[in-house]
């Protein structure tokens, strides 16, 4: 069953990371949670209904040199280009390489595509990680081409006391922007003038004589734990809140030891950037379900939402580290708010 991810990965390969305008490309990334659940013989028929939406991949205009890719970072327009720089890359050198030296050129612009660029790659990684394929190779490089083309720095963080010493508390305390009414482009660039986010972004929850596995692990908890009562406000979006510190989680294996301390800050900073740009203020009443894991990654699946489905898969592996109901009652009550928009 595990080379049905592969043929997936063949079917989407055609596709761009983007389609109708913005909205980011959840083929890869749906395929991947469903496979890495057990839930394999569902994927074609999943895609079947997802790839009718999807664009075709983007063309490009020139080549990018290896010696001149600060310019064209952040240009979507260049996404054809950075597509076959990174198809070149990592059929030319180790995957791992290649991951090691772009990981940090783009980690400050984290929120890429709404965060989907580092969770594209995320979930490439976790494939890769579970079997070495060509094709999930390629696949990494269509996470980091996307990653690479709508690379978004967020407002800088400052550093110094920030009263709130673990992730719950810290989301809970976290400034708001004053308008929610826009894309996620203009949300985010409201926090240069928000006052307490450069204290609140640049002051990472835990304490430092934690693992940084576990600090990363308690703010994917907290993320899917706040999603329960802020989630009515924008449940889509704020779902990358869990998703984007997530994926850093799953890539840290491979990376070296001195860029953890800056992935974990840069997760931290995504997670917080998403919720000042759409929790409200004003959380809501919640009142768990009991479930398990297979009645919540079933009802994702067959609400046909690849947002659904990657938050069960989030909320799914946090559970597994750590069993609180908690997280899988979220993940049920993240599919009904969904279903609902």
């Amino acid at each position: 069953m595990t080379g049905i991810l592969d043929e997936a990965l063949q079917r989407l390969s055609g596709t761009g990371p983007e389609h109708d305008g913005w909205l980011s490309n959840h083929g890869p990334m749906a395929a991947e949670s469903l496979v890495h659940h057990g839930r394999a013989a569902e994927v074609h028929c999943w895609i079947d209904s997802y790839e009718r939406r999807l664009d075709e991949t983007p063309r490009g205009i020139a080549p990018i040199p290896a010696d001149e890719w600060r310019e064209p970072l952040g240009d979507p327009v260049r996404t054809g280009d950075w597509l076959a720089f990174f198809d070149h890359a990592v059929h030319t050198a180790p995957w791992r390489d290649v991951l090691t030296l772009w990981w940090p050129r783009l980690l400050p612009g984290i929120a890429a595509g709404a965060t989907h660029g580092v969770i594209r790659v995320g979930h490439a990684v976790r494939a890769l990680l579970a079997e070495e394929t060509g094709q999930r190779v390629t696949e990494l490089g269509q996470g980091l081409a996307y990653w690479a083309a709508r690379w978004q720095p967020l407002s800088p963080a400052g550093s110094g006391p920030y009263p709130r010493s673990d992730p719950r508390s810290a989301l809970d305390a976290l400034p708001r922007i004053p308008d929610q009414r826009s894309g996620i482009r203009s949300r985010l660039a409201q926090l240069a003038d928000l006052p307490g986010w450069p204290s609140a972004a640049g002051a990472v929850p835990g304490s430092a004589q934690e693992p940084v596995e576990a600090r990363l692990a308690a703010i994917v908890t907290a993320a899917i734990h706040n999603h329960t009562i802020h989630g009515y406000g924008n449940p889509v979006l704020l779902v990358h809140a869990a998703t984007a510190p997530a994926a850093v989680l799953r890539t840290l294996p491979v990376l070296p030891p001195a860029l953890h301390g800056p992935s974990l800050a840069a997760a931290w900073a995504a997670t917080a950037a998403v919720t000042a740009a759409y929790a409200p203020p004003t959380p809501r009443a919640y009142v768990p379900v009991p479930t398990d894991p297979e009645s919540v990654l079933q009802r994702a699946v067959e609400s046909g939402d690849a947002h659904a489905i990657k938050f069960a898969d989030a909320a799914i592996e946090a559970w597994t580290r750590a069993p609180d109901p908690l997280l899988l009652a979220a993940a049920d009550n993240a599919t009904d708010l969904i279903a609902g928009e």
